[in-house]
C-alpha cells in the first residue's frame, strides 16, 4: 500500500472511530431492543445430550433464518456425536450425520452453512486421520470432499470454505486452499512461502526456525479477505497427539487479500479476532478495534465491560457487539459467566443472561458460550455449561422501540 493510500485509510479509521461517539437517547439506541421483552429458552428440549453450536465466528442458524444446526453428543467429553438441524417452526429435527469424532467440544466438527443453505460442511476424523466433509441437504448425501485437512469458516451465502493442514502435523499442507462445496474442487489461494516472504524475519523469531502453516482461516463478509493465525507443530504433534495443548505453538494474526493476491496485514498477536462487517476492520478481544489497512494501531471502547478471554463477535448492522466470559469484573459469582450485549460506540451494554459455566461437556479443552447474532441481528445464540450437559440457548429481542 502506498503512502498516500496508507495515510486515507489511517484518516478512515480515525473517522470511524469518532463518529462512534457514546450512547444516544433511547429513540437511536441501537441496544433499546435488547432492554426489555427479552425471551431466552433452549434451542432444543432439555435431554441427556450436550447440545452446541460450533464459534462465535459461524452462525448457527440458516441464512433465512428457518433452521438451526447444532452439534449433539451423550459421550461425557462431548468428543463423539452427531449433526442435527431444527427447523425453528414446528421443532423437527433431522439428524444430517451421524458418528463424527471430534478434536474438542470447544469447535465441535466445526459444522456451518453453506451455499446459501442448500448445505452443510463439517469435519471428522477416523483413525487419525482427518477429512472434511459437505452434506447436501436436499438429498441427504454426505460427500468426503479433502482428506488430511481440518475446516475454518467461510461465508454461509456462497460455495467456498477456507481449509488448511493439522496444525500438529501439516505434512504437504502448509499452505492456505478454499474448497468449492459444489464441485469438490481444491485450489491453493496462498503458499506458505508468501507469508514466508513477507513476515519470515518475525516467523524465524516467534516460531525459533521450525517450519510453519497457515491455521484457521476466516473468510471476510465481502468475501475479498481472509485472516488466519500461524502454527508450527509442539512437542506432542509428531506423535499425532491432537488433543494436547503442547500439540503445536499457534500465535500472530495474517490478513491476506485475495482480490490483490498478497499479504495485506499482521499482527505479533493473536486473541479473539473478528470480522467487522466492513470487512477491513478486526475486533478483539478487550474490548479492541484495528484496521487491517492502516498500521494496525489499537483503538479501545472506553466504558464497556472488561471480560477475561471474552469472544466478541458484531452484529450484521456493525452497531452492537456481543461477548461472554466471567464476570467478575462486574461484582459476579464465583464462577459466574455472562453474555453481554453492547452499544458498540461505548459506555453502554446489557448483561443478558448470568449462568454458571463451570459444568457441562468435560473436554480437555472447555467449551465456552461463544455468543453470536443471527443473520437478522435479532437472535444470540450461545452455549451454556450449568449442568452436566452442554446446552444451546438463544436469546431474542424485544419489539424496536426506536
Amino acid at each position: 500500500m502506498n503512502t498516500l493510500n496508507r495515510t486515507l485509510a489511517a484518516c478512515w479509521f480515525a473517522l470511524a472511530l469518532t463518529s462512534l461517539a457514546p450512547a444516544q437517547p433511547a429513540a437511536t439506541d441501537p441496544l433499546a431492543p435488547w432492554l426489555t421483552g427479552v425471551t431466552i429458552q433452549p434451542v432444543a428440549a432439555s435431554a441427556a445430550r450436550h447440545t452446541l453450536h460450533t464459534y462465535y465466528l459461524t452462525r448457527p442458524e440458516s441464512p433465512d433464518g428457518t433452521r438451526v444446526l447444532f452439534y449433539v453428543s451423550t459421550t461425557p467429553d462431548g468428543h463423539h456425536g452427531d449433526l442435527l438441524v431444527r427447523d425453528r417452526a414446528t421443532g423437527r429435527e433431522t439428524v444430517i450425520a451421524r458418528d463424527i469424532d471430534t478434536e474438542d467440544a470447544h469447535r465441535a466438527a466445526c459444522q456451518q452453512w453453506i451455499s446459501n443453505g442448500k448445505r452443510v460442511a463439517y469435519h471428522d476424523v477416523k483413525a487419525g486421520r482427518w477429512s472434511v466433509h459437505v452434506v447436501d441437504l436436499a438429498s441427504g448425501t454426505d460427500r468426503k470432499l479433502a482428506e488430511d485437512r481440518q475446516l475454518c469458516f467461510g461465508r454461509a451465502i456462497d460455495d467456498v470454505l477456507p481449509i488448511y493442514g493439522c496444525h500438529w502435523n501439516p505434512g504437504a499442507h502448509r499452505d492456505l486452499e478454499f474448497l468449492d462445496a459444489a464441485t469438490g474442487e481444491i485450489r491453493t489461494v496462498m503458499t506458505i512461502a508468501d507469508v514466508e516472504k513477507r513476515y519470515g524475519a518475525w516467523l524465524a523469531k516467534e516460531f525459533g526456525g521450525r517450519p510453519t502453516s497457515i491455521f484457521f482461516p476466516n473468510i471476510s463478509p465481502d468475501g475479498q479477505r481472509v485472516f488466519f493465525k500461524m502454527s508450527a507443530p509442539g512437542p506432542d504433534g509428531a506423535a499425532n497427539n491432537f488433543r494436547s495443548a503442547k500439540a503445536s505453538n499457534r500465535q500472530g494474526t495474517v490478513v491476506f487479500d485475495l482480490v490483490a493476491k498478497q499479504p495485506a496485514f499482521m499482527s505479533e498477536k493473536w486473541g479473539h479476532p473478528a470480522w467487522y462487517p466492513d470487512s477491513r476492520t478486526i475486533t478483539e478481544a478487550g474490548n479492541s478495534f484495528y484496521s487491517t489497512d492502516g498500521d494496525g494501531k489499537i483503538a479501545r471502547r472506553p466504558g464497556l465491560p472488561k471480560l477475561s478471554g471474552d469472544h466478541p463477535s458484531v452484529s450484521p448492522d456493525g452497531k452492537l457487539y456481543v461477548m461472554d466470559g466471567p464476570l467478575t469484573n462486574l461484582e459476579g459469582k464465583p464462577g459466574e459467566w455472562g453474555v453481554v450485549v453492547c452499544d458498540i460506540r461505548g459506555d453502554h451494554y446489557k448483561i443478558l443472561h448470568r449462568f454458571n459455566n463451570s459444568l457441562g461437556a468435560k473436554s480437555w479443552r472447555k467449551n465456552h458460550p461463544h455468543p453470536i447474532f443471527s443473520a437478522d441481528g435479532r437472535r444470540i445464540y450461545f452455549n451454556v455449561n450449568e449442568s452436566e450437559w452442554t446446552q444451546l440457548l438463544v436469546a431474542e429481542c424485544g419489539p424496536d422501540l426506536r
